[in-house]
């Protein structure tokens, strides 16, 4: 980028450069793809050739992060580069639920919390949207859930790319009981890893969706336009700079399009990663005016501010009327904050609304439950947030929903892991017998999950060893 090798003005930027490499989804049954199985070729690539600049780079790899605050502590880093700045996400969007935003899904990310436990795409945008013209891009491989497909697939490209040099693709989630695989990513850094040059952007994008067997549809292939800008067809990257790469990658003609597979090949079980589905090859379809319907504000809505957003959403991504918005960015503010007894106390009080107005197995108690849990870990209080999340998982359970619901695992799962970071004997010992009751109900897909509680609490049950 620092000899606008990438054909985005990038000669206003140039010395060493900077990468941060994400690899995100959420834990159990709603991931989606294997998202960490992009980084280690792309690590295997050396940082000049991965940021083309003959100065070398530094690489970041940020592995399945929790907490999207982390993660934009990270873009605000790599926004803060002097230098050329790649940014490559691997993982999978969803919208949250009150506002119909796209997030970038973190590992604690479910239907209900995605608003709070995700990364907002317009985070991204903001932060790296502030950098110098041809200075950055953004390479994704991602796949959209039920809820974020349809209207991206409507609006295309330009819905994410909100004045971002945007490279990748974005495909619909695959079948039930199967995995995505980053064929992409892969493709991407495998076509670095064999050039002896570091090629033009547009045409290494080219080349590493045919390498994937990825053409126009059903998925969305990003090329690299911005905003008004059309998107141009697979084929459109020429001159003597292309031709020649294409020659080394292998190519007879300039003409590079994709034919790849059509079809999904092969069978897979439960949990087993699957390669891309192949695709028909012609043009991408032109960008759309504006967006779809979904994404438009109701009439005269009450936009609340965004939760612990830097910045606005871009247009065409307007929130809906969300009451609780400013609620939930008060608690939460509070909590980051280290002001935790000011945040249980609001989020308590909001309960007990909830258990008044519609009842102790209500949705909104649940959900109040579940805030109160996060609350507890933030404060870094993790017996109180095993407890919380075990009276989630059986107000589910009562609720008659089964035992293989992600979010009847989720809290079985959350209140297993806060459980281990119990320090205090007594309390997690008490703990246990509820934990190994439920645990048996709800044995998640960690084979050996019920034996580690039961071996941790008979430890727990023998006289604690002394010096």
């Amino acid at each position: 980028m620092g000899n606008d090798r990438s054909g985005t003005g990038a000669r206003t930027v140039s010395g060493p450069g900077y990468a941060l490499l994400l690899a995100a989804g959420p834990v159990g049954k709603q991931r989606l793809m294997d998202a960490a199985a992009a980084l280690p070729q792309l690590a295997a690539v050396s940082p000049a050739a991965l940021l083309g600049t003959p100065g070398g780079a530094s690489v970041v790899q940020l592995v399945d992060p929790v907490d999207p605050q982390t993660v934009l502590t990270h873009l605000r880093t790599a926004a803060a580069h002097p230098g050329p700045v790649l940014v490559h996400l691997a993982g999978q969007l969803t919208l949250d639920a009150k506002q119909r935003l796209p997030h970038l899904a973190l590992a604690r990310t479910t239907p209900r919390t995605a608003r709070y436990t995700a990364l907002p795409w317009h985070w991204l945008a903001a932060e790296l949207g502030r950098r110098p013209p041809g200075s950055t891009v953004v390479v994704a491989d991602l796949v959209a859930d039920e809820t974020a497909w349809p209207p991206l697939s409507t609006a295309g490209p330009s819905a994410l790319a909100a004045g971002l040099t945007l490279y990748g693709t974005v495909a619909p989630a695959p079948p039930k009981r199967r995995l995505a695989t980053p064929d992409y990513s892969r493709a991407f850094a495998g076509l670095l890893r064999s050039a002896a040059e570091r090629p033009p952007l547009a045409l290494l994008h080219q080349r590493a969706a045919l390498e994937a067997g990825l053409g126009p549809g059903p998925e969305l292939l990003l090329d690299g336009a911005g905003p008004g800008e059309s998107y141009a067809p697979p084929d459109a990257a020429s001159g003597v700079e292309a031709a020649a790469w294409s020659g080394q990658a292998g190519q007879t003609t300039g003409e590079i399009r994709p034919t790849g597979r059509t079809g999904a090949t092969g069978q897979a079980g439960p949990g087993e990663a699957t390669g891309s589905a192949g695709r028909a090859a012609a043009s991408p379809p032109p960008v759309p005016p504006g967006p779809p319907e979904s994404f438009r504000p109701a009439d005269q809505p009450p936009v609340p501010p965004a939760l612990r957003a830097p910045a606005p959403p871009p247009p065409g991504w307007r929130p809906v009327a969300d009451p609780l918005a400013s609620t939930h960015a008060a608690i939460f503010e509070a909590a980051n904050a280290g002001r935790h007894s000011e945040a249980a106390s609001m989020a308590a009080a909001w309960e007990q609304e909830a258990l008044r107005t519609a009842g102790p197995r209500s949705d909104e108690a649940i959900h109040w439950l579940e805030v109160r849990a996060d609350l507890s870990r933030i404060a870094g209080d993790p017996a109180r947030a095993c407890e919380l999340w075990l009276a989630v998982a059986d107000a589910r359970l009562g609720n008659g929903e089964p035992a293989e619901h992600p979010e009847v695992e989720g809290a079985v799962d959350r209140a297993h892991h806060q459980w281990q970071f119990v320090a205090d004997r007594v309390r997690a010992g008490a703990l246990a017998p509820q934990l190994i009751e439920l645990r048996g109900r709800v044995p998640g897909r960690r084979p050996g999950a019920l034996e580690a509680v039961r071996r941790r609490a008979e430890l727990l049950r023998a006289p604690a060893r002394t010096r």
